[in-house]
């Protein structure tokens, strides 16, 4: 993907109808902590390890929107159920729950999101400008994000240091 703002970008697609689709980019971490936005938000994190958990740049619309990713459970205010394992929560209350160390085991916190009008994603993967597999979670939740994309790839069997972006004709 030539665009600056998806190039070796891994994005879990938490949305996909007729309008459109939505998704949050889980290997680019900002330079900031939770603790940072937490304290923003006038929320006080119980220990520092909140402190320093990561926040991706989710995509590059509504960039000071938080967008939290976690394990499906259905007990914070506004939460989207994407699927049997996996919950998008936009409500407050998940941020006060991970501040008090009450929050889920697992979770990916980001600001923004990417967002495709319709047909337009369908489009882009007709042109071979995104490879799709299927989730892992280990992935998005555990995997050290700096290998998200080689390791996504790889469970399509693909070596992506093996991938060039010239196209030729034959």
């Amino acid at each position: 993907m030539a665009d600056p703002s998806f190039f070796q970008t891994v994005t879990y697609i938490c949305a996909h109808n007729e309008e459109g689709a939505m998704g949050i980019v889980i290997n680019r971490p900002l330079n900031i902590g939770l603790g940072e936005i937490l304290t923003q938000m006038e929320l006080q994190p119980r220990d520092d390890s909140i402190d320093g958990m990561p926040v991706y740049h989710g995509g590059p619309v509504q960039t000071d929107r938080g967008f939290v990713l976690h394990q499906a459970e259905s007990k914070w205010n506004s939460s989207i159920h994407v699927s049997d394992e996996i919950d998008v929560t936009t409500s407050r209350d998940i941020l006060q729950s991970i501040a008090n160390g009450e929050g889920p085991d697992e979770s990916l916190v980001a600001l923004g999101y990417a967002g495709w009008g319709a047909g337009q994603l369908e489009q882009e993967m007709i042109d071979n400008a995104w490879l799709s597999s299927p989730v892992n979670t280990d992935i998005i939740f555990k995997m050290p994000s700096d290998k998200r994309w080689q390791s996504a790839a790889a469970i399509l069997g693909i070596n992506i240091d093996n991938l060039s972006s010239d196209i030729g004709h034959a």
